[in-house]
C-alpha cells in the first residue's frame, strides 16, 4: 500500500479482476483493506491533485 498517495485501480493477481474504490472512498484500499489508507489515517487527503 502506497503511503502517500491513493490508488484508485488494483488488478488482482489471482483472477485478474480490476478493482475499483466503491462510491464516496477516495481509493482500493478505503474500500477494501482492513483499514483506511495511510493518508486517511494521518488525517490527510487521500486524492491529492
Amino acid at each position: 500500500m502506497p503511503t502517500d498517495a491513493c490508488q484508485y485501480f488494483l488488478e488482482c493477481r489471482g483472477c485478474s479482476v480490476v478493482l475499483r474504490p466503491k462510491a464516496g472512498d477516495c481509493c482500493v484500499f478505503c474500500s477494501y483493506g482492513d483499514v483506511p489508507c495511510p493518508p486517511i489515517q494521518q488525517g490527510e487527503n487521500c486524492c491529492k491533485g
